[in-house]
């Protein structure tokens, strides 16, 4: 794993992989399974891995969040960066970091939540868990206006903020004016895209965003590598193909579920035996499954990788 400090140089280098947490038959974090995902998508040339919603840290105990620190610090290779995430309730969010004091992860990023949190107090909550990590934080706009520009602007000039995950949803990505505010007070170099390679093209081309993160990369890897490639050497007809070959799984994860439907397909996909979901999730039902495997063979038919 990569414990160098994080720096703005980073963000471009890979596509920022959020992929899903292998668990076996009885719901155990299984570190073979979950080897095989990282060795995935090392291998289609990611180097970084995120570790959030689609692990469903949302419901993960605390008395296991350690085993899984340990055990993707010690899959992660040497040129890999791996960014847990904390929270999102406040309490939770102070007691792992308690944790995770005793690792050299260069950030950490805070699930976001919107029940009983006000701007302030998110703010507060921010610049608290920052303290006690004793580093930066990245922070996860998942709601529009979830912070005003303001807000963030403060938290820019304490330094708490190592980066931020930009993933309000858009009908058109190119029409954000929120996205715009936050760029008036918050450097483009250290924002990125954070939700696939469906509004990609709009963020980094037409915002000039840094990268995407991207759950569907751990199908296709080298695929979705290339698309970022092409966006950064502007090759909006390439880049724009690949983001059509991503677009049935997209669909799938937009009208059923992100999370269940990208936790499926890495198994449908035989990267890896990703078990059941967390309680507070279900698994799919068979005509679903079936679903998502055509989706996933739509996309594999466009990759080698």
């Amino acid at each position: 794993m990569k414990t160098q400090p994080f720096q703005a140089s980073d963000l471009p280098e890979s596509v920022i992989a959020v992929p899903p947490l292998a668990r076996d038959a009885d719901g155990v974090i299984d570190g073979d399974e979950n080897d095989k995902i990282i060795r995935h998508l090392e291998a289609g040339g990611i180097r970084c891995l995120l570790y959030g919603g689609n692990a469903v840290l949302y419901h993960m105990r605390l008395t296991e969040y350690e085993d899984m620190l340990s055990l993707v610090a010690d899959s992660a290779g040497p040129d890999t960066v791996v960014v847990p995430s904390v929270g999102p309730s406040f309490g939770l969010a102070m007691d792992q970091t308690d944790v995770l004091a005793d690792y050299p992860f260069p950030t950490a990023m805070l699930l976001p939540s919107r029940d009983i949190v006000d701007q302030q107090g998110i703010a507060a909550g921010i610049r608290a868990i920052s303290d006690a990590l004793g580093k930066p934080i990245v922070l996860y706009i998942k709601f529009d206006q979830w912070l005003d520009p303001d807000v963030v602007r403060g938290l820019e000039d304490d330094g708490v903020i190592s980066w931020i995950k930009y993933a309000v949803v858009r009908d058109d990505p190119s029409n954000d004016d929120y996205l715009r505010s936050l760029l008036d007070v918050f450097p483009a170099e250290r924002m990125v895209s954070g939700i696939g390679e469906q509004p990609a093209i709009a963020h980094v081309r037409g915002f000039g965003l840094a990268g995407f993160t991207s759950g569907c990369v751990c199908i296709a890897p080298r695929r979705s590598m290339d698309m970022l490639g092409a966006l950064q050497a502007g090759d909006l007809e390439v880049a724009e193909t690949i983001r059509q070959s991503f677009r049935p799984l997209e669909d799938l994860r937009d009208s059923i579920s992100p999370i269940r439907v990208l936790h499926h397909a890495v198994q449908l996909a035989g990267i890896a035996q990703t078990g059941p979901l967390l309680p507070m999730l279900s698994d799919l039902p068979s005509d679903q499954l079936d679903q998502i495997q055509n989706a996933v063979q739509q996309v594999s038919r466009h990759v080698s990788l």
